[in-house]
């Protein structure tokens, strides 16, 4: 069986990107919602720059991939550092990381 081949199109809008300092994810039995927010400082209100709905399988395959180009980056450049991350079992603010939609 012949491999198919997929041709990815990236507009110049798009290869532009968007930057976002902030995921808020939240899901329903059927979808994860990844937004994606732009906060900036002394600014009390941020706008959700870009939202992705992923299919629940769809979103374990992006965390695969994350996990995969995590461990690639850190053997290239060392390990990330995290400053002011949570500790485990402490709250985590805005609901980050769950919840229904």
């Amino acid at each position: 069986m012949a491999e198919q081949q997929l041709n990815i199109k990236l507009s110049p809008e798009i290869a532009d990107g968007t930057y976002a300092n902030l995921a808020i994810i939240s899901h329903s039995s059927s979808e994860f919602i990844l937004d994606f927010v732009r906060m900036l400082p002394g600014i009390k209100e941020a706008n959700v720059k870009s939202r992705v709905i992923l299919a629940p399988e769809h979103a374990k395959r992006l965390l695969f991939a994350l996990q995969d180009n995590l461990a690639k980056y850190e053997n290239q450049f060392g390990t990330i550092q995290l400053s002011g991350h949570p500790a485990k079992g402490s709250t985590i603010p805005m609901s980050f990381g769950g919840g229904e939609a």
